[in-house]
């Protein structure tokens, strides 16, 4: 096994042991569903939705969910936290460079995103007959864009951070908004029309990734902005960050 796989099943186990982030990561989407679900007129179609129920219109949003709380919570904090106990000064020192160690965080997040994603999906389709994408390769596309996209601002947050108080708090510039726009407090179709198009292009890719599970076709500009959201917020990420 190498330095990378080793590492990556250590900082797994220390995952686990406290479960309540992997938890709310996986299971909070589709708890949020199964909720939204009950609700009497979310399961009928509405015109105020394009035609399609609430309960179609809604399941990107619960996507929104579980990135922003993994991307723009659990990490930034997790990085901050190594770094505000000497971790991360100390592997420096050895020759396990500090990059597998951040390279292994993100990993095991994006894992339990994609699993939490993965469970609302067939939850979905299973209880509400909520149909899958009918554009899977857009889907997916624009799932990895939004996914790079999103940690990407994790990693800003974690980088400018030196404890992991103030990385939640940088965080959160970007989680309620993006909470916002990915209509998570309020469904889409009520947002006035500037704030929709705002939230067109902004990470996750809300938008986008409904035009692809419905079949209205995704905008090449919207992928583009993510893109752009991806490769940027990358970049200026590693330009910040510091390992102490």
């Amino acid at each position: 096994m190498n330095t990378f796989a080793k590492i990556t099943a250590t900082e797994t186990k220390l995952f686990l042991r406290s479960p309540l982030m992997a938890a709310a990561g996986i299971l909070l989407p589709s708890i949020l569903l199964l909720a939204i679900g009950a609700i009497p007129g979310m399961s009928e179609p509405s015109a105020a939705a394009g035609g399609y129920r609430f309960i179609d219109a809604w399941v990107p949003s619960l996507i929104v969910v579980s990135l922003a709380m993994l991307a723009l919570q659990s990490i930034p904090a997790a990085v901050a936290t190594y770094r505000e106990q000497g971790v991360l000064r100390r592997l420096a020192t050895t020759p396990v460079h500090p990059a597998n160690l951040l390279g292994a965080q993100l990993l095991i997040h994006v894992a339990v995103s994609l699993a939490g994603i993965v469970l609302v999906l067939g939850l979905g389709h299973a209880v509400y007959d909520v149909p899958l994408p009918k554009h899977p390769l857009s889907f997916a596309l624009t799932l990895l864009l939004g996914i790079v996209s999103m940690f990407a601002l994790g990693l800003i947050a974690a980088a400018v951070a030196r404890t992991s108080k103030a990385a939640s708090g940088v965080a959160m510039i970007a989680f309620l908004p993006t909470m916002f726009f990915g209509g998570v407090y309020l469904p889409r179709p009520f947002l006035p029309e500037t704030l929709r198009r705002i939230g067109d292009y902004v990470p996750p890719g809300s938008q986008p990734l409904q035009d692809a599970w419905v079949g209205t076709g995704v905008q090449p500009l919207q992928l583009a902005a993510l893109a752009a959201f991806a490769v940027l917020g990358t970049a200026l990420a590693a330009k910040l960050f510091r390992w102490e």
